[in-house]
């Protein structure tokens, strides 16, 4: 990583009008990828129609205001899957179904660990070039990297019995799988560093489903639901945190966290309090991008466990319909909000991205930049921003 940057200060962690990260799919990209799936065009023609949309991409989000910008995740199916499939020793393969969402199951893709894992020559890396490049000449625009956070491949991992036994022909147990993952992410994370990149955002989905009563079942644990929290907070934990750990102090590492979004509907309930302490009081991030949008994500009382000064990033808007929020009543909320971390240290952000998969939520572009204007109306009304 870069050396003497150690000292250096991020500037910058998140913007008063934000987002998380994946927009919806254009026609023109959906139908290049269904073509080349079916082995009508090749991956450089895929690659010419991706590298023109996430261009206009760009240019909408900077005339919608947005200063942190990214690709939309054009380039994915999936928000983390992707990227797991990037990594030396992790292997995409079709599991017996999919992820269990509210009255809807996805794709049966998945990721098992078919050798030793490591992070040399990512894909990922040549796709924020190509977006780095876009934005060199724009000024006071920023590239953010949206990456699945490491302890949400852990949990790919350990989503069923198979999937166990295929990363324990490896890794007995589960420090020398975390050492793995560990290692992998940290060399991904210096091969971005390396070619330019400040803001890296994990997204997780872990700290959703921890706060999710019902989670020790998807795990087949019988032991008291608490020990059984408390294990898995404390693996997650370790996990992300020896990842940030050493990182150069001129690089932003956030976190955005949900409890799922797949074609409008979700994947677990619950408010942040049983995962408080490990999630916003010991998670080495620099800003909390947080689903706060429905009841479902609970009230905004464990938000006094944030460390001082970090950022949070409260995801009022959701983006799972086109409907607009009422403005007022997103006002008082971020009010109420205020009295648990100070109004400066807020941001504003729909609660998850328009596609957290290529098939995207149930609503149009037009209304997914409404929302964005939404926000913009709001962040001056409330910050005069």
């Amino acid at each position: 990583m870069c050396q003497g940057c150690q000292n250096k200060v991020v500037e910058r962690v998140a913007y008063r009008v934000d987002h998380v990260g994946s927009f919806l799919r254009p026609k023109e990209l959906v139908e290049a990828r269904e073509k080349f799936s079916k082995g009508e065009i090749s991956q450089e023609e895929l690659t010419k129609v991706e590298d023109k949309t996430i261009t206009e991409l760009v240019e909408k989000q900077i005339a919608n205001g947005l200063k942190g910008v990214t690709d939309g995740e054009f380039r994915r199916a999936y928000w983390h899957l992707d990227f797991f499939w990037g990594l030396n020793g992790v292997e995409h393969v079709q599991g017996e179904k999919g992820y269990p969402f509210k009255g809807i199951e996805t794709k049966p893709d998945t990721a098992k660990v078919s050798g030793k894992i490591s992070g040399e020559n990512h894909p990922f890396v040549a796709h924020y070039k190509f977006l780095r490049d876009l934005v060199a000449d724009k000024e006071g625009v920023t590239v953010k990297l949206t990456i699945p956070s490491p302890s949400q491949l852990y949990f790919e991992l350990i989503r069923t019995e198979d999937h166990i036994k295929g990363y324990e022909k490896f890794y007995p147990t589960f420090e020398e799988l975390k050492d793995a993952i560990v290692a992998a992410y940290k060399q991904v994370i210096a091969d971005l560093y390396s070619e330019g990149l400040r803001v890296l955002q994990f997204d997780d989905c872990t700290w959703g489903a921890l706060a999710d009563d019902g989670f020790a079942n998807r795990f087949r644990d019988e032991r008291p639901l608490e020990e059984v929290r408390r294990e898995y907070a404390a693996r997650c934990l370790a996990l992300n945190n020896e990842v940030i750990e050493g990182k150069p102090g001129d690089l932003a590492i956030n976190t955005h966290v949900c409890r799922g979004n797949f074609h409008s509907t979700w994947a677990s309930s619950g408010g942040y309090a049983p995962i408080a302490k490990e999630l916003l009081g010991e998670e080495a991030v620099n800003a909390y991008f947080l689903e706060f949008d429905t009841d479902r994500a609970g009230g905004f009382e464990p938000l006094a466990e944030v460390t001082p000064g970090k950022g949070v990033v409260l995801g009022l808007l959701t983006s799972k319909s086109g409907q607009l929020e009422n403005k007022d009543e997103v006002i008082a909320r971020i009010k109420e909000a205020s009295q648990y971390v100070p109004l400066e240290n807020l941001y504003l952000s729909t609660q998850c991205g328009f596609a957290s998969t290529e098939e995207g939520n149930i609503l149009t572009e037009e209304d997914q930049w409404k929302k964005i204007g939404l926000i913009k109306e709001i962040v001056a009304e409330v910050w005069g921003e």
